[in-house]
């Protein structure tokens, strides 16, 4: 696909400087900060006070904020932590960030209503306005907060687990899960919720029609992308691929998860 660089959006949420959700009742500092349990921070305070260093430093250094080796993308916008990425995982986040503004660009200009998702990027875990999530769920979106919940590791599995490679592949699944925000903004979500609620035995079905519509809204943004003359050799096929090996139930299905 045909892609430009640039700024990072300012719908991009990046939180790879966490080390995780907040499971198991940990603490959370003012700044965003957590994992930590309070008798963590009880022994931490202890450290610095019979050593003289300054307890936000020991954080830091626990939380792996200071570790080295990797190149430095800038602060993380939930904590104010260093990202550390490697050029690799970079690339992959500027791609992220172009398509979150196009796909999102071109859907202002269809629904005069809508507005826009945010995009958060993060590793191993995280807390959403809808739960504790573990990367082994896939990327999601999220219509408490209107987020779109991504681990750029994500992708590597994708090629490897799912058999499904190339730009257009991953393009299609962040659109895929902007598809779900129209929902949630054109109120189908929200309808299909009180189906499910009023009709379990129809739960899966209507589950399944509620993806295929984001897929649906997917093939609208690949569309323009057509006309605009962004797409390369391959990459309809790379995003066929993604659409017929992936989806949020298959995804949730194989890393254990129930699927809804």
């Amino acid at each position: 696909m045909k892609w430009t660089r640039g700024n990072r959006s300012g719908n991009l949420e990046d939180r790879r400087g966490q080390s995780g959700g907040l499971g198991g009742g940990g603490f959370r500092l003012p700044g965003g900060r957590g994992g930590m349990g309070l008798g963590g921070i009880v022994i931490v305070l202890a450290i610095a006070y019979f050593t003289g260093q300054n307890p936000l430093t020991l954080l830091g250094a626990m939380d792996g904020s200071g570790s080295q080796g990797a190149a430095d993308s800038g602060p993380d916008l939930a904590t104010g932590a260093p990202v550390q990425e490697s050029p690799s995982e970079a690339e992959r986040a500027d791609f992220m960030s172009f398509v979150l503004d196009d796909a999102q660009s071109a859907w202002a200009r269809i629904l005069p209503d809508f507005h826009d998702a945010k995009l958060v990027l993060f590793r191993d875990a995280v807390s959403s306005g809808c739960g504790e999530a573990q990367s082994a769920m896939g990327p999601f979106y999220c219509p408490a907060d209107e987020k779109v919940y991504v681990d750029l590791g994500f992708f590597d599995e994708l090629s490897r687990r799912f058999g499904a490679s190339g730009d257009f592949a991953q393009a299609y699944v962040l659109a895929h899960e902007i598809g779900h925000h129209v929902q949630k903004l054109t109120g189908t979500e929200r309808r299909v919720r009180e189906l499910q609620r009023a009709n379990p035995e129809r739960e899966n079905e209507l589950s399944v029609r509620l993806e295929l519509q984001a897929d649906c809204y997917a093939g609208v943004w690949a569309h323009g992308t057509a006309r605009r003359d962004l797409l390369e050799g391959g990459d309809l096929e790379e995003g066929l691929g993604a659409a017929s090996a992936v989806g949020d139930d298959r995804i949730q299905e194989m890393s254990g998860s129930s699927v809804r």
